[in-house]
């Protein structure tokens, strides 16, 4: 029990919040329809965010709280979703939407504290630890926090309040909507040791299953097992579990900073997804976002390095020198465009999780040698002078309001060469 101790002592004085937007891209979707218009709140009506409904493919990605009184489910094909409710409504998913509300959320938090930690494009961690006034409540903060959001972006989030990350996660999918939850050391065992285990951080289907094999039915059941042994059973994720579930998690607040060696972004994706083409719009939202700080920065690249998370946890990554150094996003996509069709094609899990860009051997501009071809030049330019535009308008009208007419429709538009 020392290492418990220890790890209490450690965090005490930490104060984590964890927010999760509620059903967010239900709720994205709605309120962007109402900011351009729109009299209908979909989300008071029976309504779904789906891929194409032609396709059998097409799955449930969210719901509606009324299309959940049907019975329909998340995961489960829109053809039966309609059986269900044959009214129901189904919108399709847009990324750059998501991201665009994602981030005027982001924009709220920095308000608030500069260390923030996107975990997927609907969740973050932020530390809060030393950004509080004296006496300044902490579920007063977080209050606050929740009602601004509601406020300025018309949508809603759960927050967690723990002295570390993994609590304030925990506590963040307590009772929803709108709603804060705290859970500190102290309350562990009262909120959280009576929930089923399957509800613990990193412990998915089959884990689940071989911990009831050995009579661990709820998260209570594990913390009080012997730690040794379930390391033996589980290797390092069953250390991990076990610390997990006595609350322990030292892990840190990792806040994206820019790198005078490379710059990256990578996005835990809300479902792991399979489709190329979609894939492909996200690799274009990251190169828009990675290639703008390099132009912010007055740099360019050389190496282009694209990572993949699968959902078994594989990582895979390529990397690419290419002829000429470049701060265009339209080069830097076409480059990484390939290194992820190489990575997709050799992975034999095609569901991925997780998607990461990264630009490395930077140098400014002055140091870089001018290309020698000169139907290249040409074409630098010309890139060169839509990328200033691009830059122009984002800084003018904003990040998330100006895109490229390409994403509109990403599956057409990108769709790569065998």
């Amino acid at each position: 029990m020392c290492s418990i101790i220890t790890a209490m002592v450690m965090n005490v004085e930490r104060l984590i919040l964890y927010i999760d937007v509620n059903n967010a891209f239900l709720s994205w979707t709605a309120v962007e329809k109402l900011n351009n218009g729109e009299d209908i709140d979909i989300r008071k009506t029976p309504a779904v965010i789906g891929g194409d409904e032609e396709k059998r493919s097409g799955i449930v990605l969210a719901k509606s709280p009324i299309a959940k009184e049907f019975g329909i489910k998340t995961g489960e094909t829109l053809y039966m979703a309609r059986k269900k409710c044959p009214n129901i409504k189904v919108y399709k998913g847009d990324f750059s939407v998501y991201r665009k509300y994602s981030n005027a959320m982001i924009e709220i938090l920095k308000r608030y504290t500069d260390k923030i930690e996107m975990r997927s494009i609907d969740e973050c961690a932020i530390d809060m630890t030393g950004f509080l006034k004296k006496d300044e409540d902490i579920i007063k903060k977080a209050k606050e926090i929740s009602e601004t959001i509601k406020n300025e972006l018309k949508f809603t989030v759960n927050i967690g309040i723990a002295h570390n990350i993994m609590l304030a996660k925990m506590a963040s999918d307590f009772e929803k909507p709108d709603k804060i939850h705290t859970l500190y050391e102290n309350e562990i065992q009262e909120k959280m040791w009576n929930l089923p285990v399957s509800n613990l951080l990193m412990v998915g289907k089959k884990t689940e299953g071989k911990l009831k094999l050995i009579g661990i039915n709820t998260i209570g059941d594990l913390a009080k097992r012997n730690q040794k042994d379930i390391i033996r059973r589980f290797g390092k994720l069953g250390k991990i579990i076990w610390e997990y579930a006595n609350g322990i998690d030292n892990s840190e607040i990792k806040v994206e900073e820019y790198s005078p060696k490379g710059i990256g972004n990578s996005v835990t994706l809300p479902k792991d997804e399979s489709s190329i083409e979609n894939l492909n719009e996200v690799l274009l939202a990251l190169c828009e976002q990675v290639a703008y700080r390099l132009r912010k920065q007055k740099m360019k690249t050389d190496t282009i390095n694209v990572q993949i998370k699968t959902s078994k946890f594989q990582v895979y990554s390529h990397q690419k020198k290419i002829n000429g150094a470049t701060d265009s996003t339209k080069i830097i996509f076409d480059e990484a465009k390939k290194l992820l069709y190489e990575l997709y094609k050799a992975s034999s899990n095609k569901n991925i999780r997780l998607l990461g860009l990264r630009i490395d051997t930077l140098a400014e501009e002055e140091e870089q040698q001018m290309t020698l071809f000169k139907e290249n030049k040409i074409m630098d330019e010309k890139q060169k002078k839509v990328d200033q535009t691009m830059d122009y308008l984002k800084e003018k009208y904003g990040y998330d309001m100006i895109t490229r007419a390409g994403k509109m429709h990403i599956g057409k538009m990108l769709r790569l060469k065998e």
